[in-house]
Formats: C-alpha cells, structure tokens, sequence
C-alpha cells in the first residue's frame, strides 16, 4: 500500500480521489485545498482527511466547520506520492515544494512538458515513467489522441493523422462565470497545442490538428482523417482499434446520435456523475476509403484522464511493473468497458 495525496479538490480531483479510494494498493491519506465551500464540504461527508494549503484557508475551513488535519506540509509529510489536480500554472509553482519533500509527483495536462520532462498515457508508455520522480498526466483530448492512434499504431496501420476537435467552452458548473453564447470561436493557431501534446509522449506521431470552441459544455467532439500505411478494411481498423481497453464502441443507429444521449446512457449505467472514462468512438461512422480512415468520437473532459492518473501513480511507486496488468485493475476497479 502506498500512502497518496491528492492536492486541489476540484473537477479533477475529487474524481481522483474517489479513484484512489476503491483501489486495493494504494491509500488516499487526505486531500488538500484552499476552498471552505460546498465543494470540500463534500470531501468531509466522504470522511477524507482535510489539509488547508495555506494558514488562511486553514482559518476559513475551521470557521466554516471542516476539521482540518493540518497544513499542506503536514499531508506530504505523510505521503509517497502526491497528485496535483490544481488549476493551470498553480501545479507547476508547487512542484518546488514537493522536490524540497523528496517525494513523487503526477501533475495533469494543464501544465507544460518540460515542468516534468516526462508526459504519460498508460497504454502508449507505461513503461517509461517506471519508478520515475514525476510525470504528466496528459489532457482530456490528448489522452484520447494518444489511446485511438496508439492503437492504429500498434497494428502498423497509421502514417499520418489530421483532427478537427470541437471544445467544449468551460466546465458545466462554471457556465455561468464566462464561456460563449451564440458563436463559435476558432483557434488562431495550426496546429492547436493537442497534436504537439501528443508528440511530447510520442515523438513519432505524424499528427496535426485544429480545434474550435463551441457554445456547450457537455464534452469535446473529435473527427479525424487518417492516411492508412496501406489499403485495408474498416474490419481491420476495428480490430487495431479494439485492443484499447479504453475505447468504448458506440452505434449511432441506436440513438447515440449526439453527446448529450452519450452522457445519458453513462448516467444510466451508474456511473459516478455520469463519468465517461472511455473514449466513445461511432462504430458505424467509421468509414474506410482506400488508404484514408474518417471516424468521430466524443471525450469527457472531466474523467478520461482519471484511470490514466491512478496507473500512473502505480508506474511512479512501482506498485505494478507490468502497464497491461495495472490497466486491467484499474479497468475493473473503475468499471471501464464492461
């Protein structure tokens, strides 16, 4: 058992944190944050140790209540490994602390490569972030990226990839703070940072891609167009694409017919917040033409990352040495693709 911290209890963390706690290896020693509000309130009702990441935050926490454990200090002191699920550049300011605490770190896809000088996708490079200090968890779109082509790869299908992805404009419980009404609003750069993203855990990948933000919050929808290394059957591509364990097959013609129906049947299926932890690609959009692939798929934002996160933490400690058998456990541990 490894004794793991979470820092940042937000979209992401407190799905890593619930991750963390159905595992059979490792531990959630507590959770750290600077919130008092609703959103650390819930992690008290799940009985999560509290940590307050400042002295000020420790205040406000004991004033709204919440029995504090101690100071961010105090949890890495206890912790082998911490998971940093703060915002965007707040990750990369902590990194200092924790290499001062001689302890291991995963910070997310909001932050840059080199802050960790290594970037991690459980099915393309387990193997690499062995017993390693630190390593990035890739973002939501790259993660999915990396899975769908990964396993074109692997089969010796794949030359090159182009992709147009559909953004979401924000997170759904922060709509009401910002995002976009009535528009659509492109990227000016080409290609947009996911294809270079992608590269950082892949050197090898021929891939580009664009991406326009889009006045809904649900997910972020992705086409793609691939040049095949030679002509072949959309059977094959399918067999190529079926040995990623996280790549959930879907069928437009019965009724997953947008991403709202998509996030209804994970609803339906019971899971945590409607999670979406696969990658939800149409099995009969698909479509081969010679040497060239089209397809389409649909990303959570919001949790692809999360069983991408916990093989990390095992790759990092060496709890697992073998990726396939750690992706297995985390699968059934989550309830992916079954």
């Amino acid at each position: 058992m490894k004794n793991i911290a979470v820092v940042g209890y937000g979209v992401i963390g407190k799905r890593v944190a619930d991750a963390i706690k159905v595992q059979d290896d490792m531990k959630l020693v507590g959770v750290c944050d600077i919130i008092s509000d609703w959103r650390i309130q819930n992690a008290v009702r799940k009985d999560y140790d509290i940590y307050a990441t400042t002295t000020e935050a420790e205040k406000q926490m004991k004033a709204s209540g919440i029995s504090v454990m101690g100071n961010m200090q105090d949890l890495l002191d206890k912790v082998e490994l911490v998971v940093d699920c703060t915002p965007k550049m707040i990750a990369a300011k902590n990194v200092e602390t924790y290499k001062t605490h001689n302890i291991k770190f995963i910070l997310h896809g909001g932050e840059k490569h080199e802050t960790t000088g290594h970037s991690f996708s459980a099915e393309n490079n387990y193997n690499t972030a062995l017993n390693i200090n630190a390593t990035r968890v890739v973002s939501c779109n790259t993660t999915s990226i990396l899975r769908t082509l990964t396993a074109l790869k692997r089969a010796d299908l794949l030359d090159y990839a182009r992709g147009t992805l559909l953004r979401r404009a924000t997170d759904p419980w922060e709509s009401h703070l910002g995002g976009i009404m009535n528009t659509m609003v492109p990227e000016k750069e080409i290609p947009s940072h996911q294809g270079p993203d992608a590269q950082s855990v892949d050197p090898d990948l021929d891939v580009i891609t664009s991406a326009v933000k889009v006045p809904q919050t649900l997910s972020h929808m992705h086409y793609w167009n691939v040049k095949l290394k030679k002509e072949t059957s959309k059977e094959e591509v399918l067999n190529a694409l079926k040995t990623s364990s996280r790549i959930k097959f879907i069928h437009y013609d019965q009724g997953l017919v947008s991403n709202n129906t998509i996030k209804e049947m994970f609803l339906d299926m019971g899971r945590p917040w409607g999670d979406m932890y696969e990658v939800a690609l149409w099995e009969d959009m698909l479509k081969v033409v010679g040497d060239e692939l089209f397809y389409a798929y649909v990303v959570d934002n919001q949790a692809i990352v999360i069983p991408e996160t916990i093989d990390a933490i095992r790759a990092l400690t060496g709890i697992e040495m073998d990726g396939n058998k750690s992706i297995a456990k985390t699968n059934k541990s989550l309830g992916i693709n079954q």
